[in-house]
């Protein structure tokens, strides 16, 4: 479910969100990423301004043609959930971001995407929403500690985790993950920093 239509989650282009800004550090130097369910393509566009190689991922024809003479981005018409996964099998990235966008069965494929010493960034609605608006369909809305669970059963490292009601650009209930792959030689386990906020 992307949140095209939902007022004020800013999908389409404008600036990036402030999680994935956040984390950006972790991104390296001319990282291959994957933007995934990526609308107009502001993440897309914002990390290839930065060096990324981007794949970005959308079943919007339309919004992907946005993108289509920027350098550094490789586009991709998918329907992500109506159809197999669009990429081809054992393909991973530097970085894999996504952005108010859930659809279940592909959680671990979405995680077994980030390359040994990639970082996932993944943010999107959680319940509560359902209080402020749309989304409120359950099945778009993320279950306490669940993209935690992902990030566990994925053997990925989490950075950081919060579980938070956000005051603008509207009241929306988001979860929002950082989460990195060891490095070959790198030793899988506890995070050097973990953030929780309820």
């Amino acid at each position: 479910m992307t949140d095209a239509g939902v007022p004020g989650t800013m999908h389409g282009v404008g600036a990036p969100s402030p999680w994935l800004v956040r984390w950006a550090h972790l991104i390296p130097s001319g990282a291959r990423a994957l933007d995934l369910a990526c609308g107009h393509g502001r993440h897309a566009r914002w990390l290839a301004a930065r060096g990324a190689q981007v794949t970005a991922v959308d079943r919007d024809e339309v919004a992907l043609a946005t993108m289509s003479m920027l350098a550094n981005v490789t586009t991709l018409v998918a329907d992500l959930e109506g159809a197999p996964w669009p990429l081809a099998e054992g393909t991973t990235f530097d970085a894999v971001v996504v952005t108010n966008y859930l659809h279940r069965p592909l959680l671990s494929r979405i995680a077994a995407s980030v390359a040994p010493g990639g970082v996932l960034i993944y943010e999107t609605f959680a319940q509560g929403n359902e209080r402020y608006g749309k989304p409120s369909n359950p099945l778009f809305l993320l279950a306490p500690g669940e993209l935690l669970d992902t990030a566990r059963t994925a053997d990925l490292r989490v950075v950081a985790f919060e579980d938070v009601t956000l005051p603008a650009p509207r009241a929306a209930c988001v979860q929002r993950l950082c989460a990195t792959r060891a490095a070959p030689g790198e030793t899988p386990g506890a995070a050097a920093l973990y953030e929780a906020t309820a």
